[in-house]
């Protein structure tokens, strides 16, 4: 990289934190959200720590929902999930760097530790490359080591911009009607085998596929 390309990567670093975070608010303000299932998320998180399992595509309403509380969540260590980093951390989240192809082992210990303390998690069920709406295992083995519940989340809005990604990420246009459903907590044993940790995997995997269908069908939809 170029020292010209370096000195507007590393400005842009600063730069899109704060501005990320202000529009965001201003828009989620103008929206009206309707939450479904909330007594799954008010009694667990009244027992103890959580965590947070939702697809990447819905990562914007998903960081801003838990935004000025203690959270801990895994971000891939590429260069574009600096800027994820940085907007989480601007938020008040703490971050742990790591992938399932890069340092996500070590993240996962991470979070392990900090959810033991008290914090709760956050992670992005599908990981940062996919495939969308498919469970990578990390999210079984964070709950089975830590005895945490995982709670599944997922929102759809009536009225959004769809991005051209992997994920086909959604942005809420002003004034858009979102629904927020949260799904069955899931609770993991400790201590699972390879064969175990499918089945959980799975069920993960429904009960967030569950959560997306009923918050879409809120708008005679089937998917984002």
């Amino acid at each position: 990289m170029d020292v010209k390309r370096d000195f507007l990567y590393r400005l842009s670093l600063v730069l899109t934190p704060p501005v990320y975070t202000i529009l965001t608010r201003l828009l989620f303000a103008t929206c009206r959200i309707t939450e479904n299932n909330r007594e799954y998320w008010d009694r667990c998180s009244k027992a103890g720590p959580v965590i947070s399992a939702f697809w990447h595509y819905g990562i914007s309403y998903s960081i801003h929902l838990a935004r000025g509380k203690q959270w801990v969540a895994m971000v891939s260590s590429s260069r574009d999930g600096e800027y994820i980093a940085r907007i989480l951390e601007w938020m008040g989240y703490e971050t742990v760097r790591g992938s399932r192809t890069r340092g996500g082992l070590g993240a996962l210990k991470k979070m392990m530790s900090r959810i033991r303390e008290g914090i709760n998690g956050a992670i992005v069920a599908d990981g940062s490359q996919g495939p969308p709406r498919k469970v990578q295992a990390g999210a079984i083995l964070l709950a089975s080591r830590t005895g945490t519940p995982i709670i599944p989340m997922a929102w759809a809005a009536d009225r959004h911009i769809r991005f051209n990604s992997w994920d086909r990420t959604i942005l809420p246009k002003p004034f858009a009607r979102i629904s927020l459903w949260y799904g069955e907590p899931l609770e993991v044993p400790a201590d699972l085998g390879s064969e175990e940790v499918e089945k959980y995997r799975v069920e993960l995997e429904d009960r967030l596929n569950t959560a997306y269908s009923r918050a879409w069908n809120d708008f005679g939809k089937e998917e984002h």
